[in-house]
Order: C-alpha cells, then sequence, then structure tokens
C-alpha cells in the first residue's frame, strides 16, 4: 500500500510538471523540481531501483526541453 501511494505521488508531480512544460506557465522550474524530488524520494525508500529513477528523470527532461 505504502508503495502504491509513493508510486502514485511520482507520476502526479510527472504529470503536473509535463503539463506546466505544455501550457508555458512560469512554475515549470518548481514542478520538475518536485518531480525530481518525488522521484529520488521513491529510489531513497526502496520503491523504485537506482536505474529506473533515472531513467524517469532523463525521459522527464527530455520531454520538458522539447516542449519549450
Amino acid at each position: 500500500m505504502r508503495n502504491m501511494a509513493t508510486r502514485s505521488e511520482v507520476k502526479t508531480h510527472t504529470k503536473t510538471a509535463l503539463h506546466a512544460a505544455e501550457d508555458g506557465d512560469d512554475s515549470v522550474e518548481e514542478a520538475t523540481r518536485r518531480a525530481i524530488q518525488r522521484i529520488d524520494k521513491a529510489t531513497a525508500k526502496g520503491v523504485l531501483h537506482k536505474n529506473t529513477a533515472a531513467r524517469k528523470k532523463s525521459r522527464l527532461m527530455k520531454r520538458i526541453a522539447a516542449s519549450k
């Protein structure tokens, strides 16, 4: 149950960052920072493997850069 909640937080913050980037909001940096923090936190708790976390962060940054 705890792992599901953590995974859900990661997904939610990632989607928020992507929507902010697509809309051109000023809060893109803040939303991206929060999403990366959640991914790192999930990795520290053992919910995500470190390579999975790296892949998620890389793909997130790639999509945000492409939407600018």
